[in-house]
């Protein structure tokens, strides 16, 4: 058998056949395909990207550095943002180069990449931007990551509601492959229409890998012939008038896409049956979801066609078009329509169907169904559902027009699946140890929040976004969270109504970047008594270790808050000795051991005013990495706890509050071969702890006699 020959540069190379990719590659994939697209177009076109890391995009940024070179031999510029806002903004003047007289560009393509938390951010820019609209050989696609389940965020998301409100079209991949063929789609709907498009990117779609066809030409692109935009387009221009660019949206951007949508069969029948009565509609993960229902309860499309399903998989889901609604409609009994979260889709539908006749319009559940209570739901608005709890929903709604043992046998053990899976099976005493203690989410070993978000007795602090969220779960005087770029800010609204003196707010050093600045400012100019605990730890960790993209260093950080008015500022380290007397930190600026962090904190908790802690320490998780990449320096020393001598008291656990020092097991101490624990987060026997010892002697020596010293 003849082999292919496969390089890794094939995601981004190969001019067509199939590669292997994530999700995040084939939005960088995009971005090259249609480059090539344009070309053989005749077009001279770029593309530009810009956005924040945020699950379950936080890998987007170190995806597009990797593909730096290939992305600038095609034109495309990558800029991280400052925040999600400026990104937007940039994104925006992308679209402006056309109005520029001196382009090198017949235009700009550009693409945004966030969470929700950043898509909310950029209410007032989206607004603007997509009023303004999109350049003719442009386009702008949002990238817009949703966390349903709140797995990596605050709060559980959904970004359909923030995009209905500036009026962005809102597209659906259920797949790898759907992230490059709805992308070229959305490019040209973007440019045919003169809007912004969105895709909305959840973890089961976009953090997954697959085999996909890249070829260029995959997609062919078809004009509606039932719609003519007016002459000079619907595209960005100047000069451009309020009222005039919101009557242009709703008379005839719109109207384009759903026209582009209909040309290109952007939703359409995936099963169907000559006499269909039950027809369900889903998008994206929940299109999948309906897959695997059916697969559970045995039918695939040829028994889907005899009981009479049909099934509508939506690509473009705001706004929904309606001819293509109406003819699958015609007919049915009953429409279930499979979303997360809140209503979107069917109430599109519901208000679709309304003046049909009675005679002919089905019902149409979702999340309730025409028995239910006010309190009670078919498909819950809140978490995420599963293929098991469609199937159940699915099998429930067939018993109306078709009765099968089969399918209710099946049901019957999802059924029982289930339940079986909602009852605890562990004694009440070890369920309330694993909730309480042993599954809450805890900072990686030698993690620099281990030390820095520990207040004094006494004194209660303010957590934010990053890791030190985490403090919530840990510390008892950490309970209350704010927002990116809020930490603290709740204080200004607190403080005059309570006789509590003083709060510390946690920050890291990328919120402090992204927008932080901002709160604190606030509490200068509101003269509040509070202590900002900003974490220079070198690296925005939470999502993935990324490089701060600022040059901005503690010195530089102590100048800025001191011109701010911050009254008092101190940096703490376990290396005071790296900054020598001529460090240009700001006037009055003292640099104190770790060893002192809860003296220094009581000391400024009674300043009266509001004054900054700089905890410098590197986090762990990047140390770590650098020390195998040999970017970072290996410790010269190195504790551990001698099982021999040890009592097993714990304490070492609890003042380091690192979850690689517990207690060690008795008999197990005792064993031949005698683990130690040691404070890296490493469990090293003597045998192997004898040899590290003569390792660091015999390097030790190699550098002396290299006059290295030791």
């Amino acid at each position: 058998m003849q082999l292919s020959d496969v390089k890794l540069d094939d995601k981004y190379t190969l001019e067509s056949g199939r590669v292997y990719l994530n999700g995040l590659q084939a939005l960088t994939r995009l971005l090259i395909m249609q480059r090539i697209r344009d070309a053989a177009a005749g077009l001279r076109t770029a593309g530009f990207v810009s956005g924040y890391q945020g699950s379950p995009l936080n890998n987007m940024d170190k995806t597009l550095l990797e593909a730096h070179e290939v992305l600038q031999r095609h034109h495309i510029h990558f800029q991280p943002g400052q925040n999600e806002e400026l990104a937007v903004m940039s994104v925006w003047g992308s679209q402006q180069v056309t109005l520029d007289q001196h382009a090198r560009y017949q235009g700009v393509f550009g693409m945004w990449y966030g969470k929700w938390a950043g898509l909310a951010r950029c209410g007032d820019t989206l607004l603007h931007g997509n009023s303004a609209g999109a350049s003719a050989h442009g386009g702008v696609l949002l990238v817009c990551g949703d966390d349903h389940m709140a797995r990596s965020s605050t709060v559980a998301t959904q970004s359909e509601t923030m995009l209905l409100s500036p009026m962005i079209p809102v597209l659906v991949p259920s797949g790898v492959q759907e992230y490059l063929d709805l992308g070229v789609h959305a490019y040209a709907m973007s440019r045919y229409s003169g809007s912004w498009l969105a895709f909305k990117a959840l973890d089961d779609t976009i953090e997954c890998s697959a085999s996909v066809s890249v070829d260029p030409e995959r997609i062919s692109v078809r004009l509606p012939e039932d719609f003519t935009p007016p002459p000079g387009g619907l595209g960005i221009r100047l000069p451009d008038q309020p009222l005039t660019m919101e009557r242009r949206i709703h008379e005839l951007r719109l109207p384009a896409v759903l026209a582009y949508a209909r040309a290109n069969r952007l939703n359409f029948v995936a099963y169907d049956s000559p006499r269909a009565r039950l027809g369900i509609v889903a998008a994206g993960k929940s299109y999948l979801d309906v897959r695997q229902a059916l697969e559970h309860l045995g039918i695939d499309e040829p028994e889907a066609a005899r009981i009479g399903i049909r099934i509508y998989k939506l690509g473009l889901t705001w706004p929904l078009e309606p001819q293509g609604l109406h003819a699958f409609a015609l007919g049915l009994e009953e429409i279930l329509v499979v979303e997360e979260k809140r209503p979107i889709i069917e109430d599109q539908i519901r208000t679709m169907l309304y003046h049909w006749p009675d005679s002919r319009r089905p019902r149409v559940v979702g999340k309730r169904d025409e028995e239910l209570g006010p309190n009670e739901w078919l498909l819950a608005p809140n978490g995420e559902l599963s293929a098991e709890q469609v199937a159940l929903v699915i099998a429930a709604r067939l018993k109306r027009f078709h009765a099968d043992a089969r399918i209710e046998e099946r049901a019957a053990w999802l059924r029982a699946k289930e339940e079986a899976l909602a009852k605890p099976s562990l004694s009440p005493q070890l369920r309330g140890y694993l909730s309480n203690a042993g599954r809450v989410p805890y900072f990686c070993s030698g993690c620099p929040h281990n030390s820095s978000t520990r207040v004094p007795e006494g004194s209660a602090a303010i957590a934010g976004v990053g890791c030190h969220f985490m403090a919530t779960y840990i510390f008892s005087g950490t309970k209350i969270f704010s927002p990116m770029g809020s930490e603290g800010a709740a204080w200004v609204g607190h403080a005059p109504f309570t006789d509590t003196k003083h709060i510390f707010a946690n920050m890291g050093d990328g919120t402090y970047y992204h927008s932080g600045l901002l709160a604190i400012r606030a509490a200068v100019t509101a003269n509040i008594s509070i202590t900002f605990k900003i974490l220079y730890n070198d690296a925005t960790a939470a999502t993935g270790g990324q490089p701060l993209p600022s040059p901005l260093n503690v010195p530089g950080l102590t100048r800025q808050l001191e011109a701010e008015g911050v009254a008092r500022i101190v940096v703490v380290t376990d290396e005071p000795e790296k900054y020598g007397k001529d460090a240009p930190f700001a006037r009055g600026v003292t640099v104190r051991h770790r060893d002192h962090l809860d003296a220094v904190q009581r000391e400024l908790r009674e300043q009266g005013s509001v004054s900054a802690l700089v905890y410098d320490q590197t986090c762990a998780a990047e140390k770590r990495r650098r020390r195998k990449r040999g970017k970072f320096a290996d410790p010269a020393r190195r504790s551990f706890i001698n099982t021999r001598v040890c009592e097993g008291c714990g304490d070492c656990s609890t003042k380091s509050n690192c979850v690689s020092v517990t207690p060690r097991d008795r008999v197990r101490s005792q064993a031949r071969d005698r683990p130690v624990v040691v404070q890296q987060g490493f469990f090293l026997s003597e045998r192997l702890l004898s040899q590290f010892r003569n390792r660091r002697r015999r390097t030790a020596a190699a550098r002396k006699s290299d006059g290295q010293g030791r």
